[in-house]
């Protein structure tokens, strides 16, 4: 499977509970925290819910 890096863009004050608790499964703590996860369904179908916040990059 791939490996893929996120980073946090944006803080999570402004985001619903459930996007804050995504974000939480992800790793992610606070803006510009980045973490590397292997790319699988769940984790693809997490990523595409906060999209918005995020800055995947693929290593």
């Amino acid at each position: 499977m791939a490996k893929v890096k996120l980073t946090l863009m944006k803080g999570t004050s402004k985001r619903t509970p459930a996007q804050r608790a995504t974000l939480e499964a992800l790793g992610l703590r606070k803006s510009y925290h980045s973490v590397e996860k292997e790319l699988n369904p769940a984790i693809e179908g997490m990523i595409n819910k906060v999209k918005h916040v995020l800055k995947v990059e693929s290593i």
